[in-house]
């Protein structure tokens, strides 16, 4: 039940954060000037007839932003009679969760960028935790991890802190211009990340192998859009599509930075969850070792026997 309300959380967000990044590159973020109530109204009950234009993305955001929140508690509450670490996960969740909706709406009734930037920036995080959360609950991530070496686990740490202050850097240059920070950061990433994903792929094991293959080909998607992105912004070359292209472009850029993120982060925690349940599979076979060994005990000394 936690693993299936962990998974829809997540997809419920990701299609939240698509909707954020179609509000800041539509211009959207202040068709609607009031918060919480929309033009005045409830806000789940304004009028479909009324959502055109901007005020289409932006109330979708915050009607999708409420649907996220309403699943954050019903994934703490899963994640309550779970106890231990989980429960505390789950508490964290809702904390971000009631934060982010705060830090939107404050956005819109003080009209302070600075908040924009917060507001891009947990999201992400909020993000990442769910994506955590997922592993730890899915019935693959309860199987036990081989042994990796601590240097090894420090550096995807390190990666995965990377792509956070990447994706910070990237809300700072939606919001305040600063490209030269972006561009550094993108070097970092796309020179370290590859490297750690390819000491995790030799390590065969099942959760860490293929997210670390997805999250190449998921930096090669990036590196495509972030150049897309970059010549539609600052350069004067014709794109095809043009304003379509234009919105479009960011938007999936900031969409897949946050996928690899999440898998930045699912590899973090994979490697970094020491103790951890271990499989059926593995007790049993335990259990059958021990057995030959207690009855190869029992056995008499074939030598002492012929002596």
């Amino acid at each position: 039940m936690a693993y299936r309300l962990a998974l829809a959380t997540l997809a419920a967000t990701c299609v939240l954060i698509l909707l954020g990044g179609l509000v800041t590159n539509t211009g959207a973020a202040l068709a609607v000037p009031d918060w919480p109530s929309t033009f005045g109204h409830n806000m789940v009950l304004f009028p479909w007839s009324r959502m055109v234009g901007g005020i289409l993305y932006e109330h979708s955001h915050r009607l999708m932003g409420a649907l996220v929140g309403l699943l954050t508690l019903a994934l703490a509450g899963a994640l309550w009679r779970e106890g231990g670490r989980l429960r505390r996960l789950g508490l964290v969740a809702v904390a971000a969760v009631v934060a982010q909706g705060v830090l939107g709406g404050l956005r819109v009734v003080l009209l302070e960028d600075t908040l924009a930037i917060f507001h891009g920036c947990l999201a992400q995080a909020f993000f990442a935790l769910l994506a955590a959360i997922a592993l730890l609950t899915a019935p693959r991530g309860r199987v036990a991890a081989p042994p990796i070496e601590p240097a090894l686990k420090g550096l995807v740490v390190l990666a995965a802190v990377l792509v956070y202050v990447q994706i910070v850097f990237g809300a700072l240059l939606t919001h305040a211009g600063r490209i030269d920070l972006h561009l550094a950061g993108a070097l970092l990433v796309f020179v370290f990340v590859p490297i750690v994903a390819a000491q995790l792929r030799r390590t065969g094991d099942a959760v860490a192998a293929p997210v670390s293959r997805l999250v190449n080909v998921l930096l090669g998607v990036q590196l495509l859009l972030g150049i897309g992105s970059f010549l539609a912004r600052f350069s004067p070359l014709w794109i095809p599509g043009e304003q379509i292209t234009v919105t479009a472009l960011p938007v999936a850029h900031r969409l897949v930075g946050s996928l690899i993120l999440a898998a930045t982060v699912i590899l973090a925690v994979r490697v970094s969850v020491v103790e951890g349940p271990v499989s059926p599979a593995r007790t049993e076979g335990g259990l059958t070792e021990m057995r030959r060994g207690s009855a190869a005990a029992d056995q008499p000394d074939a030598v002492g026997t012929l002596s």
